[in-house]
């Protein structure tokens, strides 16, 4: 049964107890609109703060999948750049080495074609060597740079592009060397048929080299969703829903005025006592 007593008032107690637990839900509130979390930091929920930091870390190693995979592309891209213009260079020589297998020909026009295929032929050496992106070729030498892309946020899957050498007298263009010529009516002959085996191998080795950037391009582009899907994933665990906020803020200010005015006035209440003596 309530009594009235000076020493202890407990209508003041429950009133204090009150306010300062609608204290406690205004704080966390304001501090979700001001940081637009629910979960900010460890103290406000450890378990889905340790899940969404765990899904970061994921998102940031994304970011390092994404330059490995454009960096990849921009490589293999350069190496088929080139490839292609081994391949206009070789059918350029073709026609040469096709007019300067006629035996009728006279010596100077034969002189005039050498030499047009002979600066054909070294265009195709300054094309492979200038092929080169961020310190890597693809198209160069005896063994030309391998593409090995990371795909995963671990680093334990990787997608390979092989190198396609198109150096004179290796890979594509092993019947052809740096030095060959057309200068006779039998040496245009037989480089017909290397230059048509160059040709094939040429297009065998772009083909090759086009799958590559496609299989590229096609995993940076779901790499770059899986991230988005990922941050969206965090968002849906951290983020705060401010409308439902915005109305519970105004909701607990008015809860705290009115848990201030049920405080005051369960301190006067003391006062009361006094006009019993009076």
């Amino acid at each position: 049964m309530p009594f009235n007593s000076v020493n202890t008032n407990t209508g003041a107690m429950i009133a204090l107890q009150n306010l300062n637990a609608t204290n406690s839900e205004l704080a966390t509130t304001q501090n979700r609109i001001n940081t637009g979390k629910k979960v900010a930091s460890v103290k406000d929920n450890g378990a889905i703060w340790a899940i969404a930091q765990n899904q970061r870390a994921t998102s940031n190693s994304l970011n390092a999948v994404k330059e490995s995979l454009q960096r990849g592309q921009s490589t293999v891209d350069v190496a088929v750049s080139a490839g292609e213009t081994v391949s206009d260079l070789l059918i350029q020589m073709k026609e040469k080495a096709l007019a300067a297998s006629d035996t009728t020909l006279d010596a100077n026009s034969r002189v005039a074609m050498n030499d047009d295929f002979k600066s054909l032929r070294d265009q195709i050496s300054k094309a492979v060597n200038n092929a080169e992106f961020n310190g890597a070729n693809m198209v160069k030498g005896v063994a030309p740079t391998t593409v090995a892309a990371i795909a995963n946020a671990d680093g334990t899957s990787l997608i390979t592009v092989e190198a396609q050498s198109m150096d004179l007298g290796t890979g594509a263009l092993a019947g052809i060397g740096a030095t060959d010529s057309i200068g006779t009516a039998s040496m245009a002959t037989a480089m017909i048929g290397a230059i048509n085996t160059a040709i094939i191998n040429v297009s065998s080795a772009l083909s090759k080299l086009g799958t590559g950037s496609k299989s590229l391009a096609s995993h940076l582009n779901f790499i770059m969703k899986l991230q988005d899907t990922v941050d969206a994933g965090i968002g849906n665990l951290v983020d705060a829903d401010l409308a439902k906020e915005s109305a519970k803020l105004q909701a607990l200010q008015t809860k705290q005025q009115l848990g201030i005015q049920a405080l005051s006035i369960a301190n006067q209440s003391s006062s009361t006592l006094l006009s019993l003596f009076r």
